[in-house]
């Protein structure tokens, strides 16, 4: 049974370590919305492409008060609410295992 709670253990630091790279292409993207970036740029047009398809339905059932997106704040949220109880959960689970 250790096998199997090595594997769930792996599996919960993979998704943690993948929640932790999205969080900071969250948090870069916020940041590059704050000058006016080259759309054509190749980093641009990453951040556009990986983050759009998750804020978009966020901003869509925000309300844009005074011009502020709070899409990221949103996003950035739920993927701390991921990690603390969703990876902890897990990691509790491979520890029952072995």
């Amino acid at each position: 049974m250790f096998v199997m709670g090595n594997l769930i253990e792996a599996l919960a630091k993979i998704i943690d370590v993948v929640l932790n790279i999205y969080f900071w292409i969250i948090v870069a993207r916020a940041v590059i919305s704050w000058v006016n970036p080259d759309p054509y740029n190749a980093i641009v047009v990453f951040l556009y492409r990986v983050t759009e398809p998750v804020l978009a339905p966020i901003r869509r059932r925000l309300p844009m008060g005074m011009g502020i997106d709070f899409s990221p704040m949103v996003v950035i949220l739920v993927i701390l609410f991921l990690q603390v109880f969703l990876v902890k959960t897990i990691l509790q689970m491979a520890f029952y295992f072995r």
